[in-house]
């Protein structure tokens, strides 16, 4: 694990080279859900690096993981922070040129302004799960996590994956359930994405309906959509095979 400074905190990070390295490839790097981390990926970055031939670069956002934690709460503008800020600082610190980003939940949502919101170039953007406004379906799930958070043992589970679970859970929880968090909303990002975008999800995510990346095939240039059966919110977890052999299969088609 590596730290680096990050709008002045400290973030760790890891580089993952792949085992099948393509010539001239890209990094690929990977922004965590809202409660996830870099060590909550577990090993799946590593095979993802290793099929597409990418090197990986995997990281805890402020307030995650061994990164540092939160020292108050989050705006509804966090994620656009996260996106126009942060993320340029950590490609700029490691020299990183046309990545392609690859993010899951609030991380894809952070992919999305980042590849629609700034004039930084992409090779390409892939998102599972993500969130281009807030759906009632998501306000429900989140509110069943806090009363889980707070009636069961998650305070203790989250605890092996962040040095302070508090501040993910909460960080996370607090804001979502805001009520100056409910109008939030990135669709005026999505026509400015002009770099291809892999959009996945899962047909039984208990955070997002298909609206949510049926919205982004309509406003962006270049899209492909996957829609995947007896999957939740996380494909990745609940579909890994498919996940990589359908990103495989798309960045070796953008490469070529």
């Amino acid at each position: 694990m590596n730290i680096c400074t990050i709008d002045g905190r400290r973030i760790e990070y890891v580089r993952l080279p792949s085992s099948h390295p393509r010539s001239g490839a890209p990094a690929m790097v990977f922004l965590h859900e809202g409660l996830g981390s870099l060590s909550m990926w577990r090993d799946f970055p590593q095979q993802l690096a290793d099929a597409c031939g990418c090197e990986a670069i995997v990281y805890s956002r402020h307030g995650y993981g061994r990164s540092d934690p939160l020292t108050k709460k989050r705006t509804p503008a966090f994620m656009h922070h996260e996106a126009r800020v942060c993320l340029p600082q950590l490609l700029d610190q490691l020299g990183l040129d046309r990545p392609i980003l690859f993010g899951h939940s609030d991380g894809a949502s952070i992919a999305l302004i980042h590849a629609g919101g700034t004039s930084r170039p992409l090779t390409a953007t892939v998102v599972m799960a993500p969130h281009v406004l807030v759906e009632d379906i998501s306000i429900r799930s989140i509110r069943k996590a806090r009363d889980t958070y707070l009636s069961t043992d998650l305070k203790a589970r989250l605890a092996k994956y962040h040095a302070d679970p508090d501040s993910a859970f909460w960080g996370w929880n607090d804001i979502w359930l805001d009520p100056a968090f409910r109008d939030w909303n990135i669709e005026d990002c999505l026509p400015g994405i002009v770099c291809p975008l892999l959009a996945i999800q899962g047909e039984d995510d208990e955070y997002g309906t298909m609206d949510q990346i049926e919205r982004i095939a309509r406003r962006c240039r270049d899209v492909e959509l996957v829609k995947l059966a007896d999957c939740r919110h996380s494909p990745h977890k609940d579909q890994p095979r498919q996940v990589i052999a359908t990103v495989a299969e798309f960045v070796a088609r953008i490469l070529d």
